[in-house]
């Protein structure tokens, strides 16, 4: 895992959805880069996830409030490749 003042290396945009792109595009919407990102900016180790999915179910963002999001997809086709894969 990065270090905790880890900097990208590269960053590279999506292509398709996965699992994983649609996580990002949470964390991205609430205005981190990635998980590692966020857990380094407000000190915790764990983020709530939906059980049945594994989808990130709600993240503070840097100004104290909260986004929540649904359990079902909600990173649509067209917003795809605006998501970015950063590589440490």
């Amino acid at each position: 895992m990065a270090s905790s003042d880890a900097k990208p290396k590269s960053v590279s945009r999506a292509k398709k959805w996965s699992e994983e792109i649609e996580n990002l595009y949470r964390f991205q919407q609430a205005g981190y880069r990635d998980e590692t990102e966020y857990k380094q900016v407000k000190q915790v180790s764990t983020v709530d996830r939906w059980p049945e999915t594994g989808y990130v179910k709600k993240l503070q963002r840097r100004d104290n409030t909260f986004y929540y999001y649904n359990k079902q997809r909600e990173c649509n086709d067209k917003e795809v490749h605006k998501v970015k894969i950063y590589a440490y």
